[in-house]
């Protein structure tokens, strides 16, 4: 055998062809790609133009200036908020995690149901804190530094702003932590538990509504801590995080049932591909939680420059 022979063979000890040769590369980049969304994001754009507008086309009228008028107006409220919410660093990290998941099943209907199992595992995850979260608000919510409003002031972070950097900065480093895991850099606390995977990044999800400054909601928040009813809490918080996600799940299903052979078939020509997708997703996501939420969040508050284009 020739050298050139041996240093293609893929028996080589010590060498894992689920990995890319080139790791550190793929962290590089993917957190290069999670700064620059730092730059480019424009969360009025996000919240007011896309998210007030399905919002208020759905409910019929101004969902954020509306009063919520009854126990069935706040359940809609609830789903259509989430729904208008879709838009989030940590839906898109879930959604190309999963997308390596995508089974090899001979038809669109199988390598549906194979891809729809671990979205269920995920709503498990995200269902538990969204419903504990929601019976704390409507046991403490007038007492939460999110219920509290008033004008901002140039150069003083409000406490909502803080909880929402200490809750979403926690959320970016589990997704980053994650991410470099995927690539062993790390050690990984899931490599024989997918499920308990899918679990946790569910947890992410739902983690998304503690503290979350998006006004509707906060709206649906405000709501649920007047009522002062923790059932009713849970109720509407699970059905925001629901509607969080059902956008991703019609994707995922189509993208499986459609593009799943030809996505499965791509991934497996290279045994790397799959790892090197999922921990880009999750780098980049973390990365841009990171710095979007810790960091560029001060320069909105008038308190450090950060290269933004949108305020």
């Amino acid at each position: 055998m020739s050298i050139a022979e041996i240093q293609a063979s893929p028996e080589q000890p010590g060498v894992d062809e689920t990995l890319p040769r080139r790791r550190w590369r793929v962290v590089w980049w993917s957190a290069v790609a999670g700064f620059l969304l730092t730059v480019l994001w424009s969360a009025r754009f996000v919240d007011s133009v896309i998210g007030d507008t399905v919002a208020n086309s759905l409910l019929g009228h101004d969902a954020e200036n509306t009063a919520i008028s009854g126990i069935g107006a706040g359940v809609l409220f609830a789903f259509i908020s989430g729904l208008a919410g879709t838009f989030t660093a940590c839906n898109i990290a879930v959604f190309g995690t999963m997308a390596p998941m995508l089974g090899r099943a001979p038809t669109g209907w199988d390598r549906t149901r194979a891809t729809l199992r671990p979205l269920l595992w995920l709503s498990v995850g995200m269902v538990a804190v969204s419903a504990l979260y929601g019976v704390l608000v409507g046991l403490v919510g007038t007492s939460m530094p999110q219920f509290a409003s008033g004008p901002r002031t140039p150069g003083v972070v409000p406490g909502y702003l803080v909880q929402s950097m200490v809750v979403f900065g926690l959320i970016g480093l589990s997704m980053l932590y994650l991410g470099l895991a995927a690539l062993r850099i790390v050690p990984d606390p899931f490599a024989e538990r997918p499920t308990a995977r899918m679990v946790f990044l569910g947890a992410l999800v739902g983690g998304f509504l503690i503290g979350r400054p998006f006004p509707l909601f906060r709206h649906m928040f405000v709501d649920a801590a007047e009522r002062g009813d923790p059932l009713y809490g849970a109720g509407a918080f699970v059905l925001q995080s629901l509607g969080n996600i059902v956008v991703m799940a019609v994707l995922l299903a189509l993208v499986a049932g459609v593009f799943g052979g030809r996505l499965a078939r791509w991934l497996s020509r290279t045994p790397s591909r799959a790892s090197t997708v999922t921990a880009a997703g999750l780098v980049a996501a973390g990365v841009f939680t990171v710095l979007y939420w810790d960091v560029r969040l001060l320069a909105f508050m008038d308190l450090i420059w950060y290269p933004a284009l949108w305020r």
